[in-house]
């Protein structure tokens, strides 16, 4: 940022549990997302953008404070990040930066009815709404329903439904438009100051249900099968094979193997629906933007915390997976004063990149504890688009589903290893030859020596991986 220049503002725009192919610019013919395409074309895309966890909590945890989910300690949906972390938020907010939320945050449990417990967050709007169902009366989705004579039970009732979609909440009033609404209003109300906002709506997180209008918009009949390969699961890790049982291995609650080619199909259309709503509601916010000519001086940044596995090598929703469908994200940039528009970054990154990132083009010191390595050349064309990282790195340590469920994955430009701790089993990928992950190599012998390769690779990592705090004062 040039000196003496006004910061920008940081409109950050995450949803929940979006895949990386979902954008019509990036070549799905299938859906509609006008205004991502636009910000696509005036922005900079990283097509190649990886979570370092494939399941919400430290997922957030990790992106929030640029540092990996095992050094946040925060490593498992329902944990509570520590007192001692910084988020960016509380950064910018020491910063002079006005800061506000909407929606999600899931940095602690808030689950049977207990609130999300906060740390200094530097949030000083906090529109908390986890998820659209009003199971806690602190929940501001509920609230803003009851200031509109509605509430969720009424309007999500009736409407079709089959063992895997349902028709959901009309749009007006869809947790979605909430948190759009919520955040209309804070740019419009800080105009003439910094600020930093956090949009994070529950969608296009299951259930799979999207408005009605939205529903109407797609015919499942021309929605594309999940991607499979007969009999792949043969050599799959154990997870994978309950998991293409019963969704999240839970008996009774979406039953995968019963579902006919037509339900694939319509859960895709649903899916796909609930994210061109998603695209609208970000279209009116980027409205605002526009009418009240904060658009030049604002960084948006549109991205998702995880993916969704949408019926690929048989599976459903998250869990104990990294395929790319499950870790790698939609994630653009823009900003008119800073950024160089039209530009496709290819290279491997990490989503705790933004940390630094952000912190460079605002002109704010980085926090010690960062270990993300930033944008900001490619950002600036300054570097080479293609080149950012050797590999990725992504973690679940009994995060979520499948209890004593430990996996790490390290992906290069052209191989993927995930090691599942206190197993014998593993997944190998020779990515070059097989792109979409179907054939795993871990237990044959012509991989052996490439797999002894990668091992060492993702031991290494995870050890470089390791907390950079408390910095070193002295040699002794």
């Amino acid at each position: 940022m040039a000196v003496g220049a006004k910061k920008p503002n940081i409109l950050w725009f995450c949803t929940d549990q979006q895949r990386f192919d979902t954008i019509q610019a990036l070549g799905n013919e299938h859906i509609r997302t006008p205004n991502i395409d636009r910000m696509i074309a005036r922005g900079t895309c990283f097509t190649q953008a990886y979570a370092q966890s494939p399941v919400c909590t430290p997922s957030r945890a990790s992106f929030l404070t640029g540092r990996y989910a095992r050094t946040t300690r925060c490593r498992q949906n329902g944990q509570q990040i520590p007192s001692y972390e910084r988020l960016l938020s509380r950064l910018f907010a020491d910063q002079g930066y006005y800061c506000g939320l909407a929606g999600k945050l899931h940095l602690s449990s808030c689950a049977a009815g207990r609130v999300e417990n906060r740390i200094d967050d530097g949030y000083s709007v906090f529109h908390w709404s986890h998820h659209p169902q009003p199971d806690w009366p602190e929940n501001g989705y509920t609230q803003w329903l009851a200031h509109h004579g509605k509430t969720w039970d009424q309007l999500y009732t009736g409407g079709k439904e089959t063992a895997y979609v349902k028709e959901g909440v009309p749009s007006e009033f869809h947790q979605t438009t909430y948190c759009a609404e919520k955040t209309i209003e804070f740019i419009r109300e800080n105009k003439d100051r910094n600020w930093f906002f956090s949009y994070n709506c529950f969608d296009p997180h299951h259930p799979f249900d999207p408005p009605t209008e939205y529903l109407a918009k797609y015919n499942a009949s021309s929605m594309p099968l999940p991607k499979i390969r007969e009999g792949e699961l043969a050599n799959k890790p154990r997870y994978q094979k309950l998991d293409s049982k019963w969704a999240h291995n839970e008996p009774g609650y979406f039953d995968v193997q019963a579902m006919t080619d037509q339900d694939r199909q319509e859960v895709t259309a649903a899916y796909y629906a609930m994210i061109e709503l998603i695209d609208d509601q970000f279209g009116r916010v980027l409205t605002a933007l526009e009418e009240t000519g904060q658009l030049e001086d604002t960084i948006v940044i549109f991205m998702s915390d995880h993916g969704e596995m949408l019926g690929d090598h048989g599976l459903y929703l998250k869990g104990p997976h990294f395929y790319d469908e499950s870790v790698r994200v939609p994630l653009v940039l823009h900003w008119p004063r800073g950024i160089e528009a039209g530009v496709r970054c290819s290279g491997l990154i990490e989503l705790l990149d933004l940390a630094p990132t952000l912190c460079d083009l605002a002109g704010i010191p980085h926090y010690e504890g960062f270990q993300g390595r930033t944008l900001t050349p490619i950002c600036q064309g300054k570097a080479n688009p293609q080149i950012h990282r050797d590999h990725v790195f992504s973690e679940y340590y009994n995060a979520w589903t499948h209890h004593h469920a430990f996996g790490s994955m390290l992906r290069t430009e052209d191989a993927k290893i995930v090691v599942y701790h206190g197993t014998e089993d593993g997944e190998l990928y020779d990515l070059k030859n097989d792109p979409d992950e179907f054939e795993n190599l871990w237990n044959t012998s012509e991989a052996k020596d490439r797999k002894l390769e990668l091992l060492n690779y993702c031991f290494d990592t995870s050890v470089f991986t390791m907390d950079p705090l408390p910095p070193r004062l002295g040699p002794f």
